[in-house]
């Protein structure tokens, strides 16, 4: 009896092992593990390692993304005044609100005329560091007219280039110039040229007024008749008798005309100009010279 009780115990333990190990292997082969399980099976979910392509951008390192950069064939992004600024510098000029004001006329005889620009703004003028400050403010102003007909010559360097009668100076009939004393020798690198421009008009700046046989000169004698340097022209015909100028007559707005200067060195800027499209007479709103400060 105690025979036949052990060989049916037998049995069923060996039924049992075999269920167990019937039930495991089937588990493995969907990839049903339970939690905590080890079975060295795959549980079903994609684990290749990542293909390169798919890595984020955030590990690339800087010089990573330039050579990246570097070597796609994209169209290079347009030149802005921020590219390749490194030692250098901005002038920035300060320009006053434009003015729509009393009736604009015909543009006659202006034969040397640039293109109307229609709001398209000058380009920015760029300079070495520290060249870019302004020189001209308060400093004394000098004329061929000294009693001007209306202002003061000391309007055109006290820095309010709004439009109106209390902030111009107008000086006679034909070529007439004024002339800033520095102080001392500066290195000149940008002036811009305010006249009357009262007469703008909406775009597209058709009429408005046009000065003639702008000039300016720099020079440390303050007869300028010996080391004069001429850093702008547009008399095309010499009939202020200060040579022939290659620069463009142009329209007045608020910009003014400002213009870049090769660094030259003195101490006196002179400008001229010798009446406009409207009348016969010279007006001066503002000049600013900027150049490397002391």
């Amino acid at each position: 009896m105690k025979t036949n009780t052990l060989i049916v115990a037998v049995a069923a333990a060996s039924i049992i092992v075999m269920v167990y190990f019937t039930t495991q292997t089937m588990r493995n082969t969907r990839g049903d593990n339970t939690p905590g399980e080890t079975t060295g099976v795959s549980s079903g979910r994609d684990e290749r390692p990542a293909s390169p392509l798919q890595v984020p951008q955030s590990a690339f390192t800087r010089e990573d993304t330039a050579d990246t950069a570097a070597n796609t064939t994209s169209e290079p992004a347009p030149h802005t005044a921020t590219d390749s600024m490194q030692g250098k510098a901005q002038v920035e000029i300060l320009l006053p609100p434009p003015v729509y004001r009393g009736t604009p006329k015909e543009i006659k005889g202006a034969q040397n005329l640039e293109p109307p620009r229609d709001g398209k703004p000058y380009p920015v003028i760029i300079v070495p560091i520290g060249c870019d400050k302004l020189l001209s403010h308060r400093c004394r102003v000098t004329s061929s007219d000294p009693d001007p007909i209306i202002g003061e010559l000391s309007f055109i360097t006290d820095g309010d280039k709004e439009f109106d009668s209390a902030t111009y100076a107008e000086l006679a009939p034909g070529t007439q110039w004024v002339q800033i004393d520095l102080g001392s020798e500066k290195e000149i690198h940008a002036v811009c040229i305010w006249h009357h421009f009262e007469e703008m008009v909406q775009l597209p700046l058709r009429g408005g007024r046009v000065y003639r046989d702008v000039i300016c000169q720099i020079s440390n004698d303050p007869d300028f008749i010996e080391d004069i340097v001429t850093v702008f022209n547009n008399d095309h015909d010499n009939s202020s008798k200060q040579g022939i100028g290659k620069d463009k007559e142009y329209i007045e707005t608020n910009e003014g005309r400002p213009f870049a200067v090769n660094a030259v060195k003195g101490r006196y800027v002179r400008c001229y100009s010798r009446g406009n499209t409207s009348n016969e007479m010279n007006h001066y709103i503002e000049v600013e010279v900027y150049g490397k400060g002391d």
